[in-house]
């Protein structure tokens, strides 16, 4: 897959991500975008080391959703303790 089919696809996970994950986070296209495509390479990474899926399976990109959302999540817990300083 060449980049600009890595970004579409890392965008559309971003905004998987977003709709699924519950609360409000004020993200623009390009941060949506970095989300999905970081989700994306830590989920593939973690999901074929653990042999839970290969390269090309639809499993992975289930897995770049759950990843994804897992960085919204780490991304709030941190924008949170930022915001209180």
């Amino acid at each position: 897959m060449g980049v600009i089919g890595t970004i579409v696809i890392g965008f559309i996970v971003g905004v998987l991500a977003k709709l699924l994950h519950p609360g409000k986070e004020n993200m623009g296209f390009i941060m949506t975008t970095v989300l999905g495509i970081a989700g994306s390479v830590v989920a593939s990474y973690v999901g074929q080391a653990l042999g839970l899926y290969t390269a090309g399976e639809g499993a992975g990109f289930i897995g770049a959703v759950v990843g994804a959302i897992a960085l919204l999540v780490v991304y709030g817990l941190v924008k949170d303790k930022s915001g209180q300083a």
